[in-house]
């Protein structure tokens, strides 16, 4: 188990300690639930009122509050709270699952892939014809990487993932469990005789950048033709779908139940809210935010906040709901 001196934590978040406190910190925990030996977070002060009640040891607080530590316990005092907890949860991180062996005899490796220096390939993994992997890859059991996919230096890639062929992932990304990545986008059309539909064949393929990280049982669908792209540094969180043709600038956020249609185009820093929809052939520019639950089916400026279903200008939807209340109530 990891612990800490408050001083310590001090330096690791680089804040100003105030208040001594002798314990032995071996964990960070919520306000509500800590305990002796643990640190917890105060960001604002609508958490300030919990502090009297918590047997916390010592709370990285946000130095706009106005609160003092009790005796025998510490105050960290940050500028950004929510930084100093990235960093403390990281220092507290345990150890993760250990290969005994790199290759697991198990394993399945075409003979024409490339494997770098201190990659590692979990049991009943496995790597197609002409799959490249860059250096210290980690393929935890039972993924499978299709043909001509290029992966590239210190990528994590958990069970259950599948990669199909073409692919090409960049550096430092993760993949968590059960991840799709490179499936046939949906695409139908009624057939002439109007007896059925027809698929349309998916032919392009799915591009990814650097620091990408996707979240369990997300599906990422190759294009049409060219590619389905996301840019460096894209969050994606658990059960999110990225139709065929998709564009993700960098540093896009897609928050869990959230979904692109085809030929979606994402600018850097977008912000797509939990179970929000978009139209395909949207472009949503860069900066803007979709709030949680919208469905949004025009373009949007750059900057702007929309939500509601079909979204629009968040402070134009807050006038329209206020008089719907009203109406409600004559």
């Amino acid at each position: 188990m990891k612990t800490f001196s408050i001083e310590e934590i001090t330096t690791l978040v680089n804040g100003e300690q105030i208040g001594l406190c002798e314990d032995i910190i071996n964990a960070p925990e919520q306000i509500e639930n800590a305990v002796k030996g643990n640190v917890t977070f105060i960001g604002s002060s609508k958490y300030a009122r919990l502090w009297e009640n918590s047997n916390a040891s010592a709370a990285i607080v946000y130095e706009g509050i106005n609160i003092v530590p009790e005796e025998g316990k510490a105050f960290i005092k940050v500028k950004n709270p929510d930084l100093a907890m990235a960093v403390l949860l990281e220092a507290f991180e345990p150890e993760s699952p250990c290969f005994e062996i790199d290759i697991h005899p198990t394993a399945v490796i075409d003979k024409t892939a490339t494997l770098g220096k201190g990659c590692k390939v979990g049991a009943n993994s496995y790597i197609g014809k002409n799959v490249t992997l860059g250096d210290n890859v980690v393929i935890y059991p039972n993924v499978s990487i299709f043909d001509d996919t290029t992966i590239g230096n210190e990528t994590v890639i958990w069970s259950g993932t599948v990669i199909r062929e073409r692919t090409k992932i960049g550096s430092h990304c993760i993949f968590h469990i059960n991840v799709s990545i490179g499936a046939d986008g949906f695409g139908y059309r009624p057939s002439s005789d109007g007896r059925g539909l027809v698929k349309i064949i998916h032919i392009g393929n799915v591009v990814i950048g650097n620091a990408v990280e996707i979240g369990a049982n997300s599906c990422v669908d190759r294009g049409k033709f060219s590619s389905t792209i996301l840019g460096d540094g894209c969050k994606i969180d658990n059960l999110v779908q990225i139709g065929h043709n998709s564009v993700l600038g960098r540093c896009c956020i897609m928050a869990g139940h959230s979904g692109l249609a085809g030929s979606v185009t994402l600018g850097d820093g977008v912000i797509i809210g939990g179970s929000a929809s978009i139209k395909d052939h949207v472009t949503i520019h860069s900066g803007a935010k979709v709030g949680a639950g919208s469905g949004v089916i025009a373009d949007v400026p750059a900057g702007k906040s929309v939500v509601g279903y079909p979204a629009c200008d968040s402070r134009e939807k807050m006038k329209q709901w206020v008089a719907l209340r009203k109406l409600g109530r004559s």
